[in-house]
């Protein structure tokens, strides 16, 4: 970036977004606990890292883990429904249905934290997310679920055009962790109202966030030799980068070119999982499909930078 760009985005969302909660909560007598407490320790969580508080990820992995023990017990929020009927067994232990959803939530959070690296990537990929539970919502008529997404899809808006193409402002962690949070519970409570979607689907839907941090982790321990928590630039959005810089040679239209192809890419293949959202043979093996797409899309760029 040429200027000085601040992180404030995370901030200016966290109060936008409490702002709304609470007019939804006292005139439409709309609210959600998950969405006020997952969001708002997360939120303060990240803020650390913005103030320049550092904390080694081992230790933030610990409290991310920590706060999650407690924020899942106290809100009761749980999945039992998998696709998987062994794995819905498994469900029924407690123990494991505890770490099943702290897995979840730590896939994407963290991958949401992971892919914030250019300028409209993760605010765009968000907003298709956002887009695709709230018509989903309005369609099955879960009315105050789609009046929350609703009011997360305006503010997006405005973040987007503050954020895209050019950036005025950045999310910062503290606005990736908020987004994190809020894309978790959302599939969460839309697949808990809506059974009749197969839970592959929103498996599809977060394909990409989740598959980034898994690839990532595995990568990093078998290819790289390094810490799985250490950062690194070989992400996919990172190659992408570098790819378009070779060909543009622009630093400012490589950066939000990414977000552009990536999330139009994106948007392609969860396509025929909306279409089929309630098949759920089709959505399970067209979820593992996506991997070999992202493993076809990381070695031809890497091959080319």
């Amino acid at each position: 970036h040429e200027i000085s760009t601040y992180r404030l985005g995370g901030i200016t969302f966290f109060i936008s977004l409490s702002l709304a909660f609470l007019y939804l909560s006292y005139f439409e007598n709309i609210y959600f606990s998950e969405y006020a407490s997952f969001c708002t320790l997360f939120f303060l969580l990240g803020l650390l890292d913005d103030l320049k508080v550092r904390i080694a990820p081992k230790f933030r992995l610990a409290a991310m883990i920590g706060m999650l023990i407690v924020l899942i017990i106290s809100n009761e929020f749980y999945i039992t429904k998998t696709g998987l009927q062994f794995l819905n067994n498994f469900l029924e232990i407690d123990i494991f249905a505890l770490f099943f959803i702290i897995l979840c939530f730590l896939f994407i959070i963290n991958g949401s934290n992971l892919v914030d690296g250019f300028n409209g990537l993760l605010g765009i990929h968000a907003l298709i997310i956002f887009c695709i539970l709230f018509g989903i919502n309005l369609f099955y008529q879960n009315n105050d679920l789609s009046n929350i997404l609703f009011c997360i899809i305006l503010l997006l808006v405005i973040f987007i055009k503050f954020n895209f193409p050019k950036a005025q402002i950045f999310l910062g962690d503290s606005g990736a962790y908020l987004f994190g949070a809020l894309i978790a519970v959302s599939v969460i409570k839309t697949s808990i109202l809506i059974p009749s979607i197969s839970p592959f689907f929103f498996c599809i839907l977060l394909f990409y966030l989740f598959f980034e941090v898994f690839f990532s982790f595995f990568r990093k321990i078998f290819i790289a030799r390094q810490s799985p928590l250490l950062p690194d630039n070989k992400h996919l959005h990172m190659n992408f980068f570098k790819f378009l810089l070779k060909k543009n040679n622009s630093n400012s239209k490589s950066n939000y070119m990414v977000s552009v192809y990536i999330n139009i890419i994106y948007f392609l293949l969860i396509v025929p999982g909306i279409i089929f959202m309630q098949n759920g043979l089709f959505c399970r093996y067209y979820f593992f499909s996506l991997f070999l797409v992202y493993i076809y899309f990381y070695k031809v760029l890497n091959s080319k930078t």
